[in-house]
């Protein structure tokens, strides 16, 4: 049904509000005078190589994925491009499990791109041309790292660039992280420390690096000392590069901490396509639902709790865990996820083949209400946790929708087909009659006195709530 709502009118305006809160040419370096406040003013919107390519990227895939958020997804918001671990690995080829690695490094203990798997990186080892080629799409390029200074380099004893130190005088050889070896963490007290990660943001401005995923560093263990220390090292490089933390659950009572060095950190481990786990790794999508209602509101311009990638579409040639799929979430959960992290306020960093996205998926990324929800709501709270159903609500903050109305969402995360019957009372909002729009459906409903709505198992709904005059 054709609206006011759903108008063209309505979507040019919103992908104008888009391009608005995309911030243009918003190269996030501070030598371009952009204020530490306006990074990640809204919660970044991007794609990350490991749910679908795991170690096995390289350039031609990572230019090829960048190439289609340019055409299909950049209008939306949507605009880093991350490669995630690996990057520096010289033997990887297809097997994600091989643990003989071969490093390249340069001369300074820091990890360069491979130049048989980015060719671009040239003689010079730099990941500048590929960045440059990112930024000429409009969109900003990131990349991964492990905590800490790689253990080659301190049984080297490589110099630190610019400085009298060397490698081993920063590292603390008891200190690896429990999944990857790659590195030993560095040691706070010793100033060689800090003068290596000042090494590192050095590095990454030369490259033009616009976002940084730091692993190993957020929880198991939870390293406060080198996120400060990386914190101060990127303040001090000259450009201003997104500070992301991983991986989860980031402890609550640690919230000011991060908030004050990172602008993401993860509420828990990594998130796949799995409905509901008992184990640590993986989380699925059910679990979310707890982790989100501790983080409720507590996200802000420049600072936003991370409920991890979203493992959707295609997840292959080489998915960083499991084999290579489709996701196995089901439609209605893929939306589930969606509409969570959506009303939540996470990041959105979407995880699955850009390439192989079929027409439902991109559907999914380029709903333009929907996204609105993400960038642009305020007061996101649940209203309503039982064992069957879960609510949410937010207001906008009126970039993208009137301030009077309200964002509902509601989620059946039992197997059964729920029957949904509150009153707006219930539901945290004045009484009264309002007119409901599906933002998934793109459906305008009759006014209505209560909520009454129909959910079949996993699914969610997520609704515009307009009140009407009296």
């Amino acid at each position: 049904m054709k609206s006011g709502w759903f108008s063209a009118a309505r979507h040019r305006s919103l992908l104008a509000a888009a391009l608005v809160f995309t911030g243009g040419s918003a190269m996030v370096c501070r030598a371009q005078g952009v204020k530490p406040a306006e990074l990640a003013g809204t919660p970044p919107m991007g794609w990350n190589s490991w749910d679908s390519y795991g170690r096995t990227l390289n350039e031609d895939t990572i230019k090829a994925n960048a190439q289609w958020m340019a055409k299909h997804l950049k209008a939306f918001g949507w605009e880093y491009v991350v490669i995630d671990e690996g990057w520096y690995l010289a033997n990887i080829g297809a097997d994600s499990n091989n643990t003989n690695f071969s490093f390249q490094m340069d001369g300074y203990g820091r990890y360069v791109p491979v130049p048989a798997r980015f060719p671009s990186a040239g003689k010079d080892f730099t990941f500048k041309p590929l960045a440059d080629y990112l930024h000429s799409l409009g969109l900003k390029f990131g990349i991964h790292i492990i905590r800490g200074i790689p253990r080659e380099a301190v049984e080297r004893n490589l110099p630190i660039a610019g400085t009298r130190f060397r490698a081993a005088e920063a590292a603390n050889k008891a200190d690896v992280c429990p999944w990857n070896n790659y590195n030993y963490g560095l040691d706070p007290g010793k100033p060689a420390a800090q003068a290596y990660y000042d090494s590192l943001a050095r590095q990454y401005a030369d490259w033009n690096v616009d976002f940084v995923k730091i692993d190993c560093i957020s929880d198991h263990p939870y390293k406060a000392e080198e996120i400060r220390l990386f914190s101060e090292a990127v303040a001090r490089s000259g450009r201003s590069m997104v500070i992301s933390l991983s991986p989860g659950p980031t402890s609550f009572e640690k919230r000011d901490e991060v908030a004050k060095y990172a602008q993401m950190w993860r509420i828990s481990d990594d998130v796949w396509d799995v409905w509901n786990s008992t184990e640590h790794f993986p989380q699925g999508v059910r679990n979310q639902f707890e982790r989100a209602a501790a983080w409720a509101g507590f996200g802000k311009s420049g600072h936003w709790p991370d409920a991890d990638m979203l493992p959707l579409g295609s997840l292959r040639p080489s998915a960083g865990w499991g084999p290579p799929r489709d996701s196995r979430l089901t439609h209605d959960e893929q939306r589930t996820l969606f509409t969570l992290w959506s009303i939540f306020r996470s990041p959105l960093i979407m995880g699955g083949n850009l390439l192989q996205a079929d027409a439902w998926t991109s559907a999914l990324l380029t709903n333009a209400e929907v996204l609105a929800v993400d960038q642009h709501a305020i007061e996101n709270r649940p209203v309503i946790t039982t064992d069957n159903l879960i609510v949410w609500t937010a207001r906008p903050d009126g970039t993208a929708a009137p301030q009077e109305d309200f964002y509902l969402a509601v989620f059946n995360v039992s197997d059964t087909t729920q029957e949904i019957h509150y009153s707006w009372t219930e539901l945290g909002m004045p009484g009264g009659t309002y007119k409901l729009a599906d933002l998934w459906t793109h459906r305008e409903l009759a006014p209505s006195p209560d909520l009454v709505w129909t959910l079949p198992p996993h699914a969610p709904a997520l609704l515009r709530v307009s009140p009407q005059p009296k």
